[in-house]
């Protein structure tokens, strides 16, 4: 058998994915995410933070939530369901980030839970802070000759 054949006889084997309701579920999901948020923003601003603190408090709010339904197993359900559309930044970062301290919880909070929370977050972080102190650098530079 070919290549080309062995692809033809995977492709027909293979189910036929509703690109569609994928999408529409992806929208959908993703823009309650996203109302969530502004309800939260507002609340937040109608409790009597300004601006910056209510979307500062709305972040981690939306953070923990991802962490938690992470750790009930919960955000993998919505995740299957809503495709793409848990992929909003904040949430789908949280739960990237949790993800794999939960996966490795049987093999203790140090070297389990501990090892594994840096897994997708310790590259972020490293090259947030390199990327911070290489332009913090340059603006110096650039502020003693101009």
């Amino acid at each position: 058998m070919t290549e080309k054949e062995y692809a033809q006889l995977v492709q027909k084997a293979a189910p036929k994915s509703p690109m569609g309701k994928d999408c529409l579920n992806a929208f959908w999901i993703g823009g309650l995410i996203c109302v969530l948020g502004q309800i939260l923003i507002n609340s937040y601003s109608a409790a009597g933070l300004d601006k910056d603190a209510a979307a500062t408090a709305t972040s981690i709010t939306l953070v923990t939530l991802s962490a938690l339904l992470t750790g009930l197993s919960l955000y993998d359900n919505l995740a299957k369901y809503g495709g793409a559309g848990t992929l909003v930044p904040i949430t789908g970062f949280a739960n990237a980030i949790a993800a794999p301290a939960v996966e490795f919880k049987t093999e203790g909070f140090i070297l389990g839970v501990g090892a594994k929370l840096f897994t997708i977050a310790g590259p972020v972080i490293v090259y947030g802070l390199s990327a911070s102190v290489v332009y913090g650098f340059l603006y110096w530079l650039w502020t003693l000759f101009v």
